[in-house]
Formats: structure tokens, C-alpha cells, sequence
């Protein structure tokens, strides 16, 4: 991997008392404004450019509540929603949650049958099962998540998937899929951990389950009613499913981000377990064009980019264009060398093959 150059990310005191600055999950670029999001909470930042051409640094955070826009499903609207993906397209910004669940961890104070117990509890968080879309308005010349927008001669409004659809229900019998659904995340059970959106298609990307070294991607077409505007449904497919499956030969990996290039999708692929690496930067060819459950190998995916990843940090998490050959790329977990003494986090700009 050969970094073109580096733009650092100044977070708010408020974000980095959270942590969100050390656990980057999500990130979109749009213009002028970098869209970001942590793991550890239930907001979405705004970061702005210092400059719009060739940014070296985004700051002045603002900070945005998914409650503020949405009903989330917890009990608790500030309960970490795990927000994994982001993605940007025509009026709207969308946010999806991992959907996973997780066990505890072992931690260097605990020894023995405490640490056993630990280690098989498992839970999971209802705020982490959200697909959440969010109007985006020119509020004084910065992109601005609205609650309702006027364009195009419609009405839009903050939208969410309702309980009805809620994918881990959906996914109950799925033949692929619902056999992982009682394992956490970090298991190879389901995770999800990227988000692209083309027109009216939603792919969702999964770190896991990968299967027999076959990773997987959901493809959705989500809509709402004039008569419910606040909630998202889902069409069905020929074969009556409400998703899509793909599959891709990502070499054993599992999907960490996705990004639209064109018609094709850039894919963030990294372990679906808790390893640090191999990481790489994969294409799906045509990906936006297909009308088929797809079986993505051979000619269809290529080998982009292969990154560097530390031991027990600086692993890449989150994917997003700088202009029409360039990617950015965050880290969870950043290396202290990325971590700089005002608060601020280094990212890398990659120039594409």
C-alpha cells in the first residue's frame, strides 16, 4: 500500500470523551463535508473540509442524535446503535447498524471461572438493528440532516425499517444465513459492516458469516408510502424474498465497507474473526447492473489495493471516493502515530490502480 497523503480528522471534545475519534467505523465523503460515524455510540458527525479540492484536514464537528430523526428501537435512544456503514445518494443519507450480537470479553483482571462466564455470555442491543435513511437539506451551504425536506415536488421525512421488517426477522429462515444468527458478530455470526446505495438498490455488506470462504452481500430496495412517510418497507424480489443474496470470492474474507464507484462497488474486505489482517481493497464489476442473485468471481471482482495493518491496531474500517481515482480510508483502533497531541486522527488518501 502506498499512501498519496494524509488528511487528519479534529473530533470535538465531546467526541473524544466518547472514544468516537478511536473507534471509526463508518465514513462517506460528500463535497465539501465528511460524514463519519463511531461504534461505541448513537450519532452520526459532521466533519467540514478546510479545503474543498484537496482537503488536509476535516473539523468543526457538529454532531447529530439518530433520535432526534427517528424512533430507534431501544429503550435507551443513546444506547450505541453500532452504526457500521454510511452512504450518501440523491436527497438522502443512510446509516446502517451491525446487527450483531456479542460476547463478552475476557480482561486482564479476570481469572478463572469469572473469566469463563464472561466469555460465554452473550447479548445483544436493539439500537444495533437499524437501517435508517435521513433527509440532507443545504442548510447555509452545508449538507444538514433534516427531519423533513421539500424536493423534487415531494415530501421527504427521517425514515427507518420498521420491527416488521427488522432484517434479523427476516433473515430467521434464511438457508445461508439464520443458522448464524444466535452467534455474536466476532464469532463469523451475522455482522453487518458496509453500506452502498445506486438508485433505488441498498447493498448491505457482511463481515460474516463468510462460508467456505464465500462473504456475502444483501441486496435491498427499500420505499415508503405517501400515507407513512416516516417508515421503510421493502420490495420483494422475483422469488418473493423482501433481499438479495450475493456472494463474493474475497480470498476468506469477510466485508468491512462498501462504496459505489460508478456501477461498480469498491469493497473494503478484511477477518471475519478477531485478527488484524490481510486487508484489501476488491472491485465488483457491474455490480450496480445486476438482476440476478450473482456469484461474484473470475472476471466480475479484481484485486484492487492490498493494505497495511498493525498488530492490535490501525485496522481499516471504514472506505469513501476523494475525487474520481483516490479512496480514504479510517482506522479503528488507530496506531498511536495516528493519534496526534490536539486530538486530532490521521487518515490515508490511496490513489486507485
Amino acid at each position: 500500500m502506498t499512501v498519496d497523503y494524509t488528511v487528519r480528522l479534529r473530533f470535538s471534545d465531546e467526541s473524544q470523551a466518547a472514544a468516537t475519534h478511536t473507534n471509526l467505523s463508518a465514513i462517506r465523503h460528500d463535497g465539501r463535508v465528511l460524514w463519519i460515524a463511531g461504534d461505541e455510540s448513537a450519532t452520526i458527525e459532521r466533519l467540514l473540509a478546510d479545503d474543498v479540492d484537496r482537503p488536509t484536514e476535516f473539523g468543526a464537528e457538529t454532531r447529530f442524535r439518530l433520535a432526534d430523526f427517528v424512533t430507534l428501537p431501544g429503550h435507551d435512544a443513546d444506547e450505541e446503535a453500532d452504526v457500521e456503514g454510511l452512504a450518501r445518494a440523491g436527497h438522502f443519507l443512510w446509516a446502517i447498524g451491525s446487527h450483531s450480537l456479542r460476547r463478552k470479553q475476557i480482561k486482564d483482571r479476570h481469572e478463572g471461572q469469572k473469566a469463563l462466564r464472561r466469555l460465554a455470555r452473550i447479548e445483544g442491543q436493539a439500537n444495533r438493528q437499524i437501517l435508517v435513511r435521513l433527509p440532507i437539506a443545504d442548510v447555509g451551504g452545508v449538507p444538514t440532516p433534516v427531519r423533513e425536506l421539500e424536493a423534487d415536488g415531494v415530501r421527504h421525512r427521517a425514515a427507518a425499517l420498521s420491527v416488521r421488517d427488522d432484517l434479523r426477522r427476516l433473515l430467521r429462515d434464511d438457508e445461508h444465513l439464520a443458522p448464524f444468527l444466535p452467534i455474536p458478530g466476532k464469532d463469523n455470526g451475522l455482522d453487518i459492516e458496509g453500506i452502498a446505495v445506486r438508485g433505488d438498490r441498498v447493498f448491505l455488506g457482511l463481515r460474516g458469516p463468510v462460508l467456505r470462504g464465500w462473504a456475502f452481500v444483501l441486496e435491498l430496495r427499500p420505499y415508503v408510502l405517501a400515507t407513512d412517510p416516516g417508515r421503510l418497507r421493502l420490495h420483494r424480489f422475483p422469488d418473493g424474498q423482501p433481499y438479495r443474496k450475493h456472494v463474493l470470492d474475497l480470498d476468506g474474507l469477510g466485508v468491512r465497507d462498501l462504496c459505489p464507484d460508478g456501477d461498480d462497488l469498491l469493497v473494503l474486505a478484511g477477518p471475519t474473526m478477531d485478527l488484524d489482517g490481510p486487508v484489501r481493497i476488491y472491485r465488483w464489476h457491474g455490480a450496480g447492473r445486476v438482476e440476478v442473485p450473482t456469484i461474484v468471481r473470475n472476471d466480475l471482482i479484481s484485486r484492487e489495493l492490498e493494505l497495511t495493518y498493525g498488530e492490535g491496531d490501525d485496522h481499516a474500517e471504514g472506505l469513501s471516493l476523494m475525487g474520481p481515482d483516490r479512496v480514504l480510508v479510517v482506522y479503528d483502533s488507530p496506531a498511536p502515530l495516528r493519534l496526534e497531541p490536539d486530538g486530532a486522527v490521521v487518515a490515508d488518501v490511496l490513489k486507485l490502480p
